[in-house]
């Protein structure tokens, strides 16, 4: 962190990169999007194994991205940045994501956004141990969004077998820690954090899938390979390019708040393409979930992570931090 900036520092910054202006349109990026990615999921999983879809869909996300900054003549991440990267990658993308994908084979993808919404929970626990626990404000904002998964949860038949609910929190577990883990690591700059975090997630994905027996369909069905596509263009491109910046700008329950609104979008979204039922408990827990989440918003934030608007010294470079 730079605790020097200074106002007029901020002030300076061009309204693109301006962190008041990014953030919020990167958390709705992540509450649309990934909210979305769930049901896009479900889809693919009718032709493509579940490790073996998130490994293709990274392998072919990071791919894209890294030619793309190399050809714009951006630097590779050093060796100690790449072995950051493969360890968060692993556990964002290789258990986060690839434990999703498994889970969804016995959920549905409803259930699955409900579970994963425990993730800013974990969160806030592994940041307390360095340190820095949630506000009281943040607090009770993250209180009121778990209520809201539990009314939310009411409504539906959690039916899923139990390893796929283990599936979940363990997801959940792996991508909150390294979430926290890496804010304070020296990780690659800008969309090149990106880039190698994809690879080698999904290099541990792709072993995971290979090594259990997966087999990539010898004739995916065009509904599948059309949902796939749309994993790795905004699910993986642009939404977690978004996540990223956001969690370099803004504390972390703010950061994972994304977890509380996508359980609702996932619904909704099961609602209008898959002929989803939306009942009571569904629509009171969508709106105690989102006052969870105005209120984790509106929380004060700390003046040192406000000075996170200056790249730290690990970031400088051709290319910002997202």
């Amino acid at each position: 962190m730079n605790d020097s900036t200074t106002t007029p520092a901020v002030a300076a910054i061009p309204l693109s990169a301006n962190p008041r202006v990014m953030v919020p349109l990167g958390l709705l990026a992540l509450y649309v999007i990934w909210g979305s990615t769930y049901l896009g999921i479900h889809f693919a999983l009718a032709s493509y194994p579940p490790f073996l879809l998130a490994g293709v869909r990274f392998l072919c996300a990071g791919g894209l991205l890294f030619g793309y900054l190399r050809l714009r003549g951006v630097a590779p991440p050093s060796p100690r940045q790449w072995r950051n990267a493969a360890v968060t990658g692993i556990l964002l993308l290789g258990l986060g994501n690839g434990l999703v994908c498994f889970a969804e084979e016995r959920v549905s993808s409803g259930i699955a956004a409900v579970a994963v919404a425990s993730m800013p929970l974990f969160a806030a626990l592994f940041s307390g141990f360095y340190n820095d626990w949630p506000s009281r404000r943040e607090s009770l904002g993250l209180a009121i969004g778990f209520a809201g998964v539990i009314v939310l949860n009411l409504g539906s038949s959690l039916s899923g077998s139990r390893l796929g609910a283990l599936a979940l929190l363990a997801a959940a577990a792996a991508w909150a820690f390294g979430s926290v883990w890496s804010k304070r690591q020296d990780m690659p700059s800008g969309p090149m954090n990106t880039a190698a975090q994809m690879l080698c997630g999904s290099a541990a994905l792709l072993v995971m899938g290979f090594g259990g027996g997966e087999h990539l369909p010898a004739h995916p069905t065009a509904h599948a390979t059309l949902a796939l596509a749309y994993l790795v263009v905004f699910g993986s491109l642009i939404g977690f390019s978004a996540f990223l910046y956001v969690l370099k700008h803004a504390r972390p329950v703010l950061a994972t708040s994304y977890a509380y609104v996508n359980p609702p979008v996932a619904v909704l979204f099961g609602l209008l393409l898959a002929g989803e039922h939306v009942g009571p408990f569904d629509l009171a827990g969508m709106a105690v979930i989102l006052l969870g989440v105005a209120v984790i918003t509106l929380a004060r934030q700390k003046p040192s992570k406000l000075a996170s608007i200056s790249p730290p010294p690990a970031a400088q470079g051709e290319a910002g931090r997202g």
